[in-house]
């Protein structure tokens, strides 16, 4: 089991603010507070979408999300978005932030381009360290993923769910970003830690 409190603490030594709540519920109403109406974009996530947190953003403001319509120029409007929320596949004890992108946008808006991003994670993404946070991303959340995303043709989502680090056309896992520090263009930059399991 990871140690919360010292993940909290390194993270923080790291630049990043960070913030811890009991339940989901509590973490949706505090980042819906933290928005009011500016223009929020989000990157795939199952734990926003296990929040429920989609639908309430809509209903203040203009929230920009591509897994509901699959309109790729919502990608764009997100990317554009002066807030962007998203959650990470993995995140260790010494503070590294780990995540596995196909496509690209979410590991790009993570890095550059907006005035806030929130990075919500369960318990369960925190690993004891640098290298099972990583492990973790490659053989537990990238797996899933290509599961639940259903048409994609890659060993990874067959029998036990393991990264077979394939050439498969269908590979969900193009681009490995590993944030050591709090990203300098970005003056907001909080993880939002909720003491349950969420997402992959």
């Amino acid at each position: 089991m990871a140690n919360v409190e010292r993940t909290m603490e390194n993270l923080e030594k790291r630049g990043f603010v960070v913030s811890r709540f009991a339940d989901r519920e509590a973490a949706a109403r505090y980042l819906l507070n933290e928005v009011g109406d500016t223009p929020v974009g989000i990157g795939g996530s199952v734990t926003i979408d296990e929040m429920n947190l989609y639908p309430r953003l809509q209903e203040r403001g203009e929230t920009y999300w591509h897994w509901f319509t699959h309109d790729p120029l919502l990608i764009d409007k997100a990317n554009a978005a002066p807030i962007y929320i998203m959650s990470a596949n993995g995140v260790s004890e010494s503070g590294q932030i780990v995540n596995i992108d196909g496509r690209s946008n979410r590991v790009a808006n993570m890095c550059y381009g907006h005035e806030r991003v929130y990075i919500v994670i369960g318990v369960n993404k925190i690993a004891p360290s640098d290298k099972l946070a990583l492990w973790r991303a490659r053989n537990i959340a990238s797996p899933k993923n290509a599961r639940r995303l259903g048409n994609k043709n890659t060993p990874c989502k067959e029998g036990d769910l393991t990264c077979y680090d394939c050439d498969s056309p269908d590979r969900i896992c193009s681009t490995f970003v590993i944030q050591e520090r709090r990203p300098s263009g970005i003056p907001h930059y909080e993880i939002v830690i909720i003491d349950e399991a969420l997402g992959f």
